[in-house]
């Protein structure tokens, strides 16, 4: 630190976990009288000049929704720049909200915070158990050139205790994605509460300072020092400014400042060295001894982080395109209703609710949340595709036929093949237009055994059709009371081959004499026992054990032993992992399995293997002591108990024509207690580095931890997939809402992918039991095994994976005219290795806006076309309009891992 005179910047603000060792609205009331006390003290305190709201717009949402009345006493100090808001909605855990999430967070807090006229224009990352790599970038697209975190970069220990080497000798240095773009990056290398109830009287304040002034100086590379006022729901120093008072008087050497980060980062920006440290990517604090990582909170609760995934993907994926669609073709684009599911999901985004590590109460209240967001988005999609298909042309093209139209939509980015699964309507028929009886007897005569699928070209489309019977169902017209009826329903389980991306296609029910039958494919005739299935890219042979062994046809590379389950004790806590010293754990490898087919068809084999497995029943009664004791987890003795109970594993392995790819679900009724549940995949490759899909990025990573190292387990956050693979091809595995994996170093680089973790306590500071965490109950996983060849293949199996996040939707429609045709496809695009992030419409402006992002270190060209007449323009991730490209140009260079956003408005505004 330079040896001018010392400045100290006391920033007032606390740290506002909207929920977690207490439920939300305990939290609430708390946050009610903190802010009552805020605005009071600003009105009477002429000299407490400044508080940060904790980067998150939300805590006006809450304050204001039990106090209204106080809304123009807030918008005043606000607009004085007293009182600094945004720029985030709420304070996420980054790893385990999608990339797009963490953008509608962005948005929606500048959006909030565009209300005051003032924004605080800072990327905020206080508490995230680290740090997505793609943040420099993001910001810098924002206008946002400064970000303040609290991990990640140095070695911390349990209440954040400072040990090992540093990735920076200062609390300020450059971070830098891997795009090349670059931040000035802050540390609070003393937490975020080191300037925490200032002492008023002089001797404990010299204390204070004494020892405060020498932890700062240690780590600040300027004269001017960051001490934060205040913590985790901290009450406002009330006399603060006596404190200070105080501090001059005792220290008159040194300028005390009830500051703000504007002013501070302004004064440190001035000051700056020339030698500081640039730090690349992701945060993940890896030069540690990695107990308190807490990446395992990917793994807490992952019922939680399955809802999450199904959410995220609704809105994002389906909701929002398809609206956008439907506003191509006219319909108005609902932002208010996503702006409202979108926020609903968020609340369950802060890091102590997403990550699973809250009381009970908090994550029974999220649940609900993921319901009603979920609904939302799924009635807005529903309504969206009615809209799209209302003008569909199906009269052209079943003209003559007794057929029963239904549309598939693809709004993934790429070209789908997938097997699909939708409920149809033979025929409705009214209640009230013919008695009861009379009504369900005609629709009893109806014979589904007479109808087949068939697509746009009238070519029958391998589909088995089962009987649903007579069914009510009712619409909701726009301009009269609701209509019931009884309808006489099938389930239409077929093959979908090619479906155009951000698009869709019409198949229909048809009678099948008025087509031709469809032909079987080689996989019907082989023998049912053989526990053999096969298509045009993979062999599978299911072992004794339930293992897979898997060759890939297009390389000849076998893969062997996949699928295979571990199981660990787990003394740990909601945060953190921890196996008992010395237990052996406990693998199905070699363990008979019961085999047998669920279902063979035209277009796809499924096989049930069972696992009828003796686990222990819990930790032994040591580990309830322990925990009620609070002895530090590293400190626990206890042991896995010799009681046992079943564990019943009910795997469905299956294989689909057309995609190279073996789908797994998994379900199991958890009885057990204190363990961990994994579904292992040897890759057998080489590799040094593997690939996880993150936040706008597929980050590589190194399998072998650092040498400071030393927790037996490396276990990480993933996204959508984890890859491992060298030059000529290799192995993805893909998941719905399994955000942990580990690729362990037994010599075969097996990807771990965690299923469950069962434990009994919060842990952090202090004894907070949480039973429900022990996940006990019925689960479900579901995930994919996708092995690759070299070049393009990789890439290739990402797109894979990206698209099995998406549920395929369809809607039943009516033989009509109609301007579009029976195919269609609503944007066009190509790029090698870039992958498709978001199509929606932008709230500013009424744009349509397309964002990618590169998956490489390397560049890559873009080209892309929308059905509307559109004049496009460059954007940002804010969805700001920059400036237009050449008329007629739809092409981009990309650099590497570069987030593109390109908005397009009508050329007839």
């Amino acid at each position: 630190m330079s040896e001018s005179a010392k400045t100290v910047h006391v920033i007032s603000h606390s740290h506002w976990d909207r929920e977690w060792y207490m439920p939300y609205e305990k939290h609430h009331v708390r946050l009610i009288e903190l802010m009552d006390t805020l605005l009071g003290l600003m009105e009477a305190d002429p000299e407490f000049r400044s508080f940060h709201l904790d980067g998150q717009t939300i805590i006006l949402e809450d304050y204001l929704q039990v106090r209204p009345e106080m809304r123009g006493r807030l918008e005043h100090f606000v607009r004085n720049g007293q009182i600094q808001i945004g720029p985030w909605y709420i304070l996420q855990d980054e790893f385990l909200t999608s990339s797009e999430a963490n953008i509608r967070n962005l948005l929606i807090g500048l959006q909030d915070a565009s209300a005051y006229d003032k924004v605080s224009k800072l990327g905020y990352f206080p508490d995230s158990f680290g740090n997505m790599g793609q943040a420099p970038q993001i910001l810098r697209q924002a206008g946002i050139d400064t970000a303040v975190f609290g991990r990640g970069v140095k070695p911390t220990g349990f209440n954040n205790e400072i040990s090992g080497s540093y990735s920076s000798m200062f609390s300020e240095m450059y971070w830098e994605s891997p795009d090349g773009s670059k931040v000035l990056g802050i540390l609070f290398a003393n937490w975020y509460h080191n300037g925490m109830e200032i002492p008023t009287d002089p001797k404990q304040a010299a204390l204070y300072w004494k020892t405060k002034l020498q932890d700062a100086e240690q780590f600040a590379s300027t004269p001017h020092l960051l001490f934060m006022n205040g913590c985790d729901h901290q009450p406002v120093q009330t006399d603060l400014s006596a404190a200070l008072n105080t501090a001059r008087e005792i220290l008159p050497e040194i300028t005390f400042v009830h500051s703000n980060f504007d002013d501070y980062i302004a004064s440190v920006k001035a000051a700056l060295p020339e030698d500081l440290a640039v730090i690349h990517g992701e945060l993940r604090s890896q030069q540690t001894n990695g107990w308190f990582t807490l990446a395992n909170t990917a793994s807490a609760r992952v019922y939680i982080k399955q809802e999450n995934q199904r959410g995220q993907t609704m809105l994002e994926k389906v909701a929002e395109p398809l609206a956008a669609f439907a506003a191509l073709a006219g319909k108005p684009y609902p932002h208010h209703l996503f702006t409202y599911a979108w926020k609903t999901l968020m609340q369950n985004h802060p890091h102590d609710s997403i990550c699973g590590c809250s009381v009970d109460e908090v994550h029974r209240e999220m649940m609900t949340r993921f319901a009603k967001s979920f609904r939302v988005a799924e009635e807005i999609a529903l309504e969206s595709m009615t809209a799209i298909t209302s003008s569909i042309d199906t009269e052209s093209v079943y003209e003559g036929q007794d057929a029963v139209p239904f549309v598939l939509f693809n709004s993934t980015g790429w070209k789908r093949t997938g097997v699909v699964v939708t409920d149809v309507d033979i025929q409705r028929l009214p209640i009230g237009s013919q008695d009861r009886e009379s009504l369900i007897s005609k629709l009893k005569q109806i014979n589904p055994g007479d109808y087949t699928v068939v697509d746009p070209k009238g070519q029958a489309v391998p589909a088995a059709i089962e009987d649903l019977g007579v069914t009510f169902g009712y619409d909701l017209p726009k301009d009269k009371f609701r209509q019931p009826y009884m309808a006489r329903t099938v389930r239409v389980t077929f093959h979908a081959d090619a479906v155009p991306p951000l698009g869709y296609r019409t198949y229909a029910l048809v009678r099948q004499a008025e087509v031709e039958a469809s032909t079987g494919s080689n996989a019907a005739d082989q023998a049912h026992d053989s526990r053999e299935m096969e298509n045009e890219f993979l062999a599978v042979r299911i072992q004794n054990d339930g293992t897979l062994h898997v060759t890939d046809k297009r390389n000849g590379r076998v893969y062997q032993d996949l699928g295979a389950f571990d199981n660990t004790g787990d003394i740990g806590n909601e945060y953190i992992y921890k196996q008992p010293e010395g237990e052996q754990t406990l693998t199905t490898f070699g363990h008979p399995a019961v085999i047998s087919l669920h279902e063979k068809t035209d277009f796809h084999t499924s096989y049930d293997i069972i696992h009828e497995w003796e686990i222990p029943a819990g930790a032994d009664e040591r580990l309830v002591e322990e925990i009620a004791g609070f002895v530090p987890f590293l400190e626990r003795q206890a042991q896995r108990s010799e009681e046992t109970v079943t564990l019943r594993l009910n795997t469905r392995v299956t294989l689909e024509q057309g995609n190279p790819f073996v789908r797994f679900n998994t379900r199991f009724n958890n009885q057990a207690m204190d363990h961990r549940l994994r579904v292992l995949f040897p890759s057998d490759v080489e590799a040094s580095v593997l690939r996880a899909d993150s936040i706008f990025e597929v980050a590589q990573r190194d399998i072998q931890p650092s040498v400071e190292w030393v927790n037996p387990s490396n276990a990480q956050h993933q996204q959508a997939f984890v890859n491992v693979s060298d030059e000529e091809g290799g192995v993805t595995v893909a998941n719905l809402g399994l955000n942990e994996y580990e690729v362990l170093r037994d010599g075969r680089n097996t990807i771990a992918v965690t299923l469950l973790r069962a434990v009994g306590e919060l842990g952090d500071w202090g004894v907070f039991p949480t039973p429900e965490a022990q996940c006990i109950g019925e689960q479900s996983c579901e995930y994919l095994f996708i092995p690759h060849e070299g070049g393009d293949g990789r890439m290739e199996s990402f797109a894979m994976a990206y698209q099995e996040q998406v549920p395929w939707m369809s809607v039943q429609t009516a033989m009509q005219p109609g301007a579009l045709p029976a195919e269609y496809q609503f944007v066009e695009w190509s790029g090698a290795n870039l992958a498709l992030s978001t199509v929606k419409i932008a709230k500013s402006t009424g744009d349509l806006i397309l964002r990618w992002f590169n998956t490489t270190n390397e560049s890559a060209e873009l080209s892309w076309s929308s059905s509307s007449e559109v004049r496009w323009y460059k954007s940002n991730v804010i969805e700001e309009p920059g400036e237009l490209l050449p008329e007629g140009s739809c092409k981009l260079s990309i650099g590497r891992a570069e987030i593109v956003t390109v908005g397009g408005v009508s050329k007839d505004e």
